[in-house]
């Protein structure tokens, strides 16, 4: 899908935003390998929570299966061959109900698990599939194929399972079993990795540690410590042991990923906003300190907890110009979903803006090291990478083609970009947003942006 955004409009007034897709992946595979009655209210219809749901349908048993399965099937965005996505009209959320046996329920699966184009569903069941007396395979689409798969490989291996990757990607054979607890050391920073042997954790005899490098978002934790889980949380630290978790209730909150995205537009445009229900995890509520640096007044109101998750409203205030700011190694993970909207709203900066540290995100959906560089050059922007850091000049953009690559984040953060340019903005590719924010273009177009198909 080609749209064009035209300069000068205003992106203001109040939004929601879906659910969060990380939010959702670990509550989906908790109900699923709880013991009892789940519910869980405005799921998102991301195609890669519906990955999640597919694959732990396949290795459900017969109630929890339909559940899952009937929820995964509904209308709803659906990918083509080339990963390309449509969407009509969102049906409104339901609440989905699971009814399940534990984790020693869970059965063989009748044919390879397919995790379409999502990491994290293919991470994070890895870890439980270790612990699972049946051998799986877990496939995924070419970008997830060629995703780094070792790094949860390894440590599971450590546990007892007996795990076999291709070149270190997909497709990737779990042969589980008796798990022994295991002290690990995460090399770089990642949830998706921390979660995997976390989950592993759960079923395995003694302790669990996982002690990261640097920060990252800390769902599973907060999920498992609402849920009574023997957990121990430190900086950079946490550690569990075995234990059968109960059925829950969770009403999930929007993605405040998602949510970067229109706050982002509203800075550039100088438009007010308020973002309702959202989630305000400090653990990924980190890029509005670079937003404040970057001269974005906002503020976080929680109003309530959801299964440890704190939600509530996100407000922007006007902003009169935009500064150039530093993003060191350290902070980086704590933002390595907003990097590409920051560095197109950084290209409008005053001032030099410094990513630094960003190799990881050359193995994300695609390379979002080079890809916000190349877009904001092909707009008459500057930038560029320098070994593993991404360096924004600033300045402005002129307007011009850019495309997404397929990767939905790049898409919605040229399409914010844009409505700062001097003139308009042909992307390519802008159907890749719906496999995080169905109805991106429909809802920035609503709140004042001005965007042609």
């Amino acid at each position: 899908m080609r749209v064009t955004v035209l300069p000068r409009g205003r992106v203001r007034g109040d939004a929601r935003v879906p659910g969060d897709k990380s939010i959702s992946h670990r509550w989906l595979i908790l109900a699923a390998t709880g013991e009892g009655r789940s519910e869980i209210r405005d799921l998102p219809r991301a195609l890669d929570v519906r990955s999640t749901a597919k694959v732990l349908a396949a290795l459900s048993g017969e109630s929890a299966r339909a559940e899952l399965e009937g929820w995964a099937s509904e209308p709803g965005p659906v990918a083509d061959g080339d990963r390309s996505t449509g969407n009509g009209p969102e049906p409104p959320p339901r609440t989905l109900a699971v009814e399940a046996r534990g984790r020693g329920a869970l059965q063989a699966p009748d044919a390879p698990l397919d995790c379409g184009n999502s990491g994290t569903t293919m991470r994070l069941v890895a870890g439980v599939l270790a612990a699972c007396p049946f051998e799986a395979v877990m496939v995924g689409d070419p970008s997830l194929s060629s995703r780094p798969m070792e790094r949860i490989a390894e440590p599971l291996r450590a546990m007892g399972a007996r795990v076999r990757t291709t070149g270190g990607h997909a497709p990737v054979t779990i042969a589980g079993g008796r798990l022994r607890g295991t002290l690990h050391r995460c090399p770089v920073p990642s949830a998706q990795v921390k979660s995997a042997v976390l989950l592993a954790g759960l079923a395995a005899e003694g302790e669990t540690t996982v002690v990261e490098p640097a920060a990252t978002r800390d769902h599973t934790e907060r999920a498992l410590a609402a849920l009574g889980a023997p957990l121990r949380s430190r900086e950079r630290s946490v550690t569990v042991s075995a234990f059968a978790y109960p059925g829950f209730d969770g009403r999930v909150p929007g993605d405040v990923s998602s949510a970067a995205f229109l706050v982002a537009a509203a800075a550039l445009t100088g438009g007010e906003l308020a973002i309702r229900d959202v989630g305000l995890n400090p653990t990924r509520t980190r890029f509005l300190s670079v937003l404040e640096r970057m001269g974005v007044p906002t503020r976080a109101e929680v109003s309530r907890l959801e299964l440890g998750e704190p939600v509530g409203d996100l407000v922007v205030g006007a902003c009169d110009g935009l500064r150039g700011t530093f993003v060191p190694g350290d902070e980086l993970p704590l933002v390595i979903d907003e990097v590409p909207v920051l560095a197109l709203l950084a290209a409008h900066a005053d001032g030099q803006t410094r990513f630094a540290g960003a190799g990881e995100l050359r193995v994300k959906e695609s390379d979002r090291l080079a890809g916000p560089a190349g877009a904001i050059r092909a707009l008459g922007g500057h930038a560029a990478v320098e070994g593993e850091d991404l360096v924004v000049a600033g300045g402005g953009l002129e307007g011009g083609r850019a495309s997404s690559g397929g990767d939905h984040r790049m898409a919605m953060a040229i399409a914010v970009g844009a409505l700062g340019a001097h003139g308009a903005v042909e992307i390519e590719g802008m159907e890749a947003a719906e496999v995080s924010f169905p109805g991106f273009v429909r809802v920035l177009a609503g709140l004042g942006a001005r965007i042609e198909p």
